[in-house]
């Protein structure tokens, strides 16, 4: 069953308030609807196109089997974003988009490795046998620096179908590396964003928590929808 998408409720979060038509990017003009009071509004018959495109090329990912990322290190995004990836199994960065994230796979899975080793080891009691308590404090410190780091994608398991974005502008570098890889993104891209390197355009306000979080959650039910049919063709398999 298809993900309905309601304008209404669209309207209701906000998602079509964009920029200051000062700050305004030239390519979004055929998303924007009009101006009021120097501030552009977005379409949003062209936002429920790009959510009709985006929704069940996400289910289709998620039914493939392939995982799908979650990005928002913006402050107003990041709870949000971290809340809807956990929901439904998604690995997800909040806070600094660290260099060569997924285009450097090696350094950042020797970082990985090096976190769920010393997790592990906290776990079992070695390191508290073979350390005294301030040095066990420091691996704790280091524990939790690394999870900061890479906590949300540390079961990142190689098959990534698709990159999602919340603000492209903040998290440009995320869209770049995904670019790179030839990894499709999905981005919520206001008025004042290039929207040349997203593969998905949904339009919207980048910056309202409401808005975010209904589209977000269209996003998670997408992915839900496509995980829970791949889970039943496995299910399917094995009997």
């Amino acid at each position: 069953m298809a993900v309905e998408v309601d304008i209404k409720a669209l309207l209701e979060a906000g998602v079509h308030f964009g920029h200051k038509t000062s700050r305004w990017h030239p390519k979004m003009a055929p998303y924007i609807h009009s101006k009021r009071q120097e501030s552009h509004i977005i379409d949003l018959t062209k936002t429920v196109e790009g959510l009709d495109k985006a929704l069940p090329f996400l289910t289709k990912v998620a039914a493939s089997g392939k995982q799908v990322l979650f990005v928002g290190t913006k402050k107003q995004a990041k709870d949000i974003v971290r809340t809807t990836a956990e929901k439904v199994n998604q690995p997800f960065v909040t806070e600094r988009w660290i260099g060569g994230m997924l285009t450097n796979s090696t350094t950042v899975n020797q970082q990985i490795k090096k976190l769920k080793d010393l997790e592990k080891r906290m776990e079992s009691g070695d390191l508290e046998k073979r350390y005294n308590k301030l040095e066990v404090q420091r691996f704790q410190e280091e524990i939790i620096a690394l999870n900061s780091k890479y906590g949300g994608i540390k079961d990142l398991n190689g098959k990534l179908g698709a990159v999602i974005v919340t603000d492209i502008i903040a998290d440009a570098n995320a869209v770049r590396e995904a670019k790179t890889l030839g990894v499709p993104v999905i981005g919520i891209v206001d008025t004042n964003a290039n929207p040349d390197d997203v593969d998905y355009v949904v339009a919207g306000n980048d910056d309202a928590i409401k808005g975010i979080s209904l589209m977000l959650d269209y996003f998670a039910q997408a992915v839900a929808e496509g995980a829970g049919s791949a889970k039943t063709a496995d299910q399917q398999e094995e009997k």
